[in-house]
């Protein structure tokens, strides 16, 4: 999954892409370089973003789908969204997956998705982006996600959501310290256990900082690593900046298990 934010303010490439021409030609870069998933957003959702006006959100979003539908009718175009006014608007303009981060908690979230019945990845984020990276505390990190993975998932079944739609995010980065993220990295086969996909997405993201004292533009490396190995704990879904390069490290990943098993 391709990262295609067209915003002027996402923590790694805010403003890079946030003109109609410029999105487009780095949604088709990433295509060529095999995303098998374009993810547009158009809110910013790093630590201590204000949020944007649902309309705001929906004129930044819109034109990119509808372009790219047009001209790659092949691509899954994913919204990466929270508000159900933005998901119904992108769905109808061509995108078939939501990526929401408020896990269809958001009013008329889980009646867009049911209605238009497509994929949905449900992320766990503690607090709002606007707070979340304010002292994040857990009791245990893999459990209370586990737990609102089970809430959230009976909720979108009684609502109607296909089982077989739903994919889990454990949400790195989003109202976690570092050692959240990495017991949660180290746990993916734990919530692979629950018998949902799961996407992982820890591309350029701020622990590599921390960890490796790496700027946003050189943390290549540890994002690479990391997707191997959540690989090998069963990760379906990665999103990610940097698509040749995952994809090479996926598809050795996946000769090096598949030769295990010859």
């Amino acid at each position: 999954m391709g990262v295609l934010n067209v915003t002027p303010d996402s923590f790694s490439d805010g403003g890079r892409f946030v003109d109609h021409e410029s999105a487009l030609i780095h949604a088709e870069s990433m295509i060529a370089e095999g995303a098998d998933i374009i993810d547009i957003g158009g809110e910013s959702t790093r630590p201590g973003a204000a949020d944007v006006s649902q309309q705001e959100e929906i004129n930044r979003v819109v034109p990119v789908i509808k372009a790219l539908r047009e001209r790659h009718p092949e691509i899954p175009l994913s919204i990466d969204s929270r508000h159900s006014e933005v998901m119904a608007a992108a769905l109808d303009a061509g995108a078939t997956f939501i990526n929401d981060i408020h896990a269809l908690q958001s009013v008329g979230a889980i009646e867009v998705a049911v209605e238009y019945d497509v994929p949905v990845c449900l992320m766990h984020m503690q607090g709002t982006p606007a707070t979340m990276q304010d002292n994040p505390q857990y009791d245990n990190v893999v459990q209370t996600v586990l737990d609102f993975f089970e809430q959230r998932v009976e909720a979108c079944m009684r609502a109607g959501l296909d089982p077989d739609r739903i994919i889990l995010d454990p949400g790195i980065g989003f109202g976690k310290t570092v050692a959240h993220n990495m017991r949660l990295i180290q746990n993916i086969s734990t919530l692979k256990q629950m018998g949902f996909p799961v996407m992982i997405g820890v591309s350029r993201k701020s622990m590599f900082q921390t960890l490796l004292n790496r700027s946003v533009d050189q943390r290549l490396a540890g994002s690479l690593a990391v997707a191997q190995f959540a690989y090998f704990q069963g990760a379906d879904y990665f999103r990610v900046h940097d698509v040749a390069a995952t994809r090479d490290v996926l598809t050795m990943s996946h000769y090096l298990v598949q030769n295990e098993t010859d």
